[in-house]
C-alpha cells in the first residue's frame, strides 16, 4: 500500500533550535531594554513618589553651603583680620552628618586657629563640624594676620571655594513609605469633583470628536470637485500649533469688546449681553419649562476639543469607507434604500470595529489632556480636570508626592477603562 500522505517538513529540535532560541532572545535584548527604560521607569518613579510625602524642594539633596571673607577689607601689612565662614545646611527638613570642610588658604594670610574643629596642613584648612541640623547655620571665625605677599598676589578667600563632604538622607531613596498622599486626595471633596469633570469633559470631548470625523468622512467620501483640497483644509486644526489655535479661540470667544463671536451674536440679537464662554462657570438653561445650569466654560473647552481631534478620526474612518465595496451600496440602492438606510444598515456596521479603536485612543488621549485646558482656562470656572490639578499639586502647591498619587490614579482609571473596553468591544469583521 502506497502512503500518499503530503511529507511533513522537518522540525528543528535539539542543540539547534536552541541555540536559534537564545540568539532571538539575545537580538531582543536591547528591545526589552528600551521598553523598560522609556515605558517603565518613569512610571515606576511615579509610583515610587506618589508613597514618599516629598516636596518639590526635596528633589535636591542637603547639600553644605558656605560664604567665605575677610573682615574688615585688608589695606596695609601686618593688619589683623577675620577670616569668616558662614555656613548653612540648604535643606529645611534633613540634617547632614559627619561634614567635613577643607580649604586652600591664599599665601601670604597667616592663620591662628582657635577652634578645636579645625587643623592647618601648610595652605590646607580641614575643619570637621559633625552634623547640621535642618536648616540650620553657623559662623566660623578664624584670626588672621595679613602679609605684604597676599596683598601683592591681589588672591582673595573666595576665589578658591571651599569644598564640604557630607552624609545626608534622601527622602526620594530611602525605604520609608506612606499612603497619606493617598488619602489626602480622596478626603478632599475638590478631588470627586474634579474626577467628575475628568469624566464629563473626556467622555463628551471623544464623542464630539468621533461624531464630526464620521460626519466630515461621509461627506468627503463622496466624489465632488475641489475635494482634495477640502480634505487637506479638513486637517488643519489637528496640525496648527496648539498655543495659536487657543489663543485664537480665547479672542473670538472673549467676553469683552474684542470678542468677535460675542460681537456676532448680539448684532444677531441672539443674546442681549456678552456672554463670559471661558470664564464662567455655569449659566441659566431653560428648555420645556425646567431651568438648569449649563456648564458654560466645561462645554465650551469640549466644543474646542471636539474641533481640534476630530481630523484624527476623520482620516481613520475615511480610509475603513474607501475600504468598503460599492456594491452592497449599489444593490441597496436598487432596493430602495434611502441614503439614511444605507448609513445606518452597512455603512455604520463596517465601521464599527475602526469606531472602536478610535474612541479608545481618543479617550485615554483626551483623558490625559492638559495643554488645551491650561491654554483656554488654566483649570477655571469649573474645568480642572485630573491632568491640571497634577499640575497644581506638583508645581503650585508644590507637593510632589500629592501630585503623583493623582497620577497613579489617571493611570489606574485609564487602565480599568481599558480592561473594561478589550473586554467588550465589538470587533471589525471588515
Amino acid at each position: 500500500m502506497t502512503d500518499t500522505s503530503i511529507p511533513q517538513p522537518p522540525k528543528h529540535t535539539g542543540a539547534l533550535a536552541n541555540r536559534e532560541k537564545r540568539l532571538a532572545y539575545t537580538m531582543l535584548i536591547p528591545t526589552f531594554l528600551i521598553v523598560l527604560g522609556i515605558v517603565l521607569g518613569p512610571l515606576l518613579a511615579n509610583f515610587w513618589i506618589s508613597f514618599k510625602p516629598v516636596q518639590l524642594a526635596d528633589l535636591r539633596s542637603a547639600q553644605t553651603l558656605a560664604n567665605e571673607r575677610l573682615r574688615p577689607r585688608p589695606e596695609a601689612a601686618g593688619e589683623e583680620v577675620i577670616l569668616q565662614y558662614r555656613i548653612r545646611n540648604s535643606s529645611q527638613k534633613e540634617p547632614i552628618q559627619n561634614v567635613v570642610m577643607q580649604d586652600t588658604i591664599p599665601s601670604g594670610l597667616e592663620l591662628s586657629l582657635n577652634d578645636e574643629r579645625c587643623s592647618l596642613d601648610g595652605q590646607s584648612l580641614t575643619c570637621e563640624f559633625g552634623t547640621i541640623e535642618a536648616a540650620g547655620r553657623f559662623n566660623l571665625e578664624i584670626p588672621a594676620i595679613v602679609e605684604q605677599s597676599y596683598l601683592d598676589a591681589g588672591e582673595r578667600p573666595r576665589d578658591n571655594k571651599a569644598v564640604f563632604t557630607g552624609d545626608s538622607d534622601n527622602i526620594l531613596t530611602s525605604f520609608e513609605f506612606t499612603l497619606d498622599n493617598f488619602r489626602k486626595i480622596f478626603s478632599s471633596d475638590d478631588f470627586w469633583s474634579v474626577l467628575r469633570v475628568s469624566l464629563y469633559y473626556t467622555v463628551f470631548g471623544t464623542l464630539g470628536a468621533l461624531v464630526l470625523g464620521l460626519f466630515a468622512a461621509q461627506i468627503l467620501n463622496t466624489a465632488f470637485k475641489g475635494r482634495n483640497v477640502l480634505r487637506g483644509l479638513f486637517l488643519f486644526p489637528y496640525v496648527a500649533p496648539v498655543i495659536a489655535v487657543a489663543f485664537a479661540w480665547v479672542l473670538l470667544l472673549d467676553a469683552g469688546p474684542g470678542g468677535t463671536f460675542n460681537a456676532m451674536l448680539m448684532q444677531m440679537g441672539a443674546v442681549e449681553g456678552p456672554i463670559n464662554f471661558l470664564g464662567q462657570r455655569h449659566i441659566p438653561f431653560t428648555i420645556l419649562g425646567f431651568t438648569f445650569n449649563f456648564p458654560m466654560a466645561l462645554t465650551t473647552v469640549i466644543a474646542f476639543e471636539s474641533w481640534r481631534y476630530f481630523p484624527l478620526s476623520f482620516l481613520f474612518i475615511l480610509a475603513r469607507m474607501q475600504s468598503i465595496s460599492s456594491d452592497m451600496y449599489e444593490a441597496a440602492e436598487i432596493d430602495g434604500a434611502t441614503p439614511l438606510q444605507q448609513f445606518w444598515y452597512l455603512s455604520l456596521p463596517q465601521l464599527l470595529g475602526i469606531l472602536s479603536v478610535l474612541f479608545l485612543l481618543r479617550f485615554i488621549w483626551t483623558f490625559n489632556k492638559f495643554d488645551d485646558i491650561f491654554l483656554l482656562t488654566g483649570g477655571a470656572a469649573g474645568t480642572r480636570t485630573l491632568t491640571v490639578d497634577v499640575y497644581e499639586q506638583a508645581f503650585a502647591v508644590s507637593n510632589l508626592g500629592a501630585g503623583a498619587a493623582v497620577a497613579v490614579v489617571v493611570f489606574a482609571v485609564l487602565l480599568v477603562f481599558a480592561l473594561i473596553f478589550f473586554k467588550f468591544s465589538p470587533q471589525d469583521d471588515g
